[in-house]
């Protein structure tokens, strides 16, 4: 595959007000070591059931006889903080060994570490490089996070980074360039983004405290599923535009911003056969091509009864419409016997070759 978003750990030093997810957020005591049992438990399964090989082939660069080139894929290891202690000895550095163990000799992998950033020392970023990780990422430049409201806090706090990365012998990602090349730099790289305006993001999923807090300013017209992190190509795996979204209990989902359900569970079965099992199904399909509103064509619901179930009132009263909401009535309405049956089938195929 191209690439896969895993959420680690729940835990987060933070408790962003614009944040997709409720779960993230700091936890003490007996709350904390939950999470960070929930991730040790099951962070071998999940590996154990990743695809043989992270590569893939590259549709956007062909070769001029009409070939592929066959490409280095990323896994994207996030959290809540993937870096906070004791997250980051006992879930992230783990992971990372583990993931290049599957992988060295697959072709290999590339090893993406997301974080706020504001924990880094120049100490993380050698472990994270002897452990082999291609890019640290970080994600927080935006208003939204406490102590970084503004440009010119933004501005020195990556200044800083910047100097504690280029000590360690990285280089800045040209992934700001808006191109796929970024892809096929070779690492050590460091990168910043965060949900400011001009950002994929920017206008804030509606999902967690970003929705409950009423910051979501996408409309009818912004289809998140269509760009980068949603579920466009996420089931045309072995080509380029395909990713998919993992939790730390192993549900996996077909975008980031997560659909009402997951399609499967990584501690169970193979993330291929959860894929492959989806394969032809109308409403997947429509997701894979970037396009809900058509998911529910096959089960009586039109275009426009899709934009209907797609309007709904924020928890601030405002008047709000966009497709992920009518996705999520899909799912709650129609959609769940379909993901068990689906799930049944793989199961009945699992014994059966048993």
């Amino acid at each position: 595959m191209e690439s896969i978003y895993w959420v680690m750990a729940w835990a987060c030093h933070r408790k962003c007000k614009h944040c997709y997810e409720d779960r993230f957020r700091p936890y003490v005591r007996g709350a904390l070591e939950a999470v960070l049992a929930e991730a040790e438990r099951n962070a071998p399964r999940i590996i154990a059931n990743l695809p043989e090989t992270m590569t893939y082939l590259d549709m956007t660069d062909p070769r001029a006889d009409g070939t592929l080139p066959r490409k280095v894929g990323r896994v994207i290891l996030s959290g809540g903080e993937s870096l906070m202690d004791p997250v980051r000895e006992r879930v992230t550095y783990p992971v990372i060994e583990q993931l290049m163990a599957k992988y060295r000799d697959a072709g290999g992998v590339k090893i993406v570490v997301q974080t706020t950033g504001d924990l880094l020392t120049p100490e993380i970023v050698d472990d994270l490089l002897a452990r082999g990780v291609w890019m640290i990422s970080v994600a927080s430049i935006d208003d939204y996070h406490v102590g970084l409201e503004g440009e010119a806090k933004q501005k020195a706090f990556i200044a800083k980074l910047t100097a504690m990365f280029e000590a360690a012998g990285m280089s800045e990602s040209g992934i700001a360039s808006h191109t796929r090349k970024w892809l096929d730099e070779p690492g050590p790289l460091f990168s910043f983004f965060g949900a400011s305006p001009d950002a994929w993001i920017g206008k804030i999923w509606p999902r967690g405290r970003g929705w409950a807090n009423g910051l979501s300013t996408a409309t009818i017209a912004d289809n998140f599923c269509a760009r980068w992190s949603g579920a466009a190509n996420f089931l045309n795996h072995g080509y380029s535009g395909s990713e998919v979204s993992i939790e730390p209990d192993g549900a996996v989902y077909p975008c980031c911003l997560k659909t009402k359900l997951p399609i499967g569970n990584l501690t169970e079965e193979g993330l291929i056969e959860i894929l492959d099992s989806l394969a032809g199904d109308a409403v997947y399909e429509a997701l894979n091509a970037g396009q809900p509103q058509r998911m529910g064509l096959a089960d009586g619901w039109s275009i426009e009864t899709f934009l209907e179930k797609s309007r709904t009132t924020d928890p601030k009263g405002k008047p709000y419409a966009n497709l992920c909401i009518g996705c999520d009535r899909f799912h709650e309405e129609v959609l769940a016997p379909r993901i068990e049956a689906a799930a049944a089938r793989r199961r009945k195929l699992k014994v059966a070759a048993e």
